[in-house]
């Protein structure tokens, strides 16, 4: 399965409204699990079985619990048995799809 999540913590105090240290820390969890993983300015995908990935965003959520009152979590899941290897698989058929509508574009 893969999970997208974003996890950040309300009620930081800071008057610019930062978070990334607090991002940092569960960053940290995802890139210690052995889990592949990647992690853009937005979201932070991984990807593996069910117990261990929501372990891995438990986990990562209670690393941002100490930097502020309260932590927001958003969390997406594409769940399909039998496939691994899915966080490149998914851009590499997505980039594949561009490539040839292009080219179909341009034997237009």
């Amino acid at each position: 399965m893969l999970v997208a999540f974003s996890v950040s913590p309300a009620g930081t105090g800071n008057a610019d409204g930062s978070v990334h240290d607090a991002v940092a820390a569960a960053v940290a969890v995802v890139r210690g699990s052995g889990l592949p993983h990647r992690t853009t300015s937005m979201f932070t995908e991984i990807e593996g079985e069910w117990d261990e990935v929501f372990d891995v965003v438990k986990r990562a959520t209670e690393a941002v619990q100490p930097f502020g009152s309260r932590v927001s979590l958003v969390l997406k899941a594409d769940i399909r048995p039998g496939y691994s290897g899915e966080l490149d698989g998914k851009i590499d058929r997505l980039e594949a799809a561009i490539d040839a509508h292009k080219n179909s574009k341009n034997h237009s």
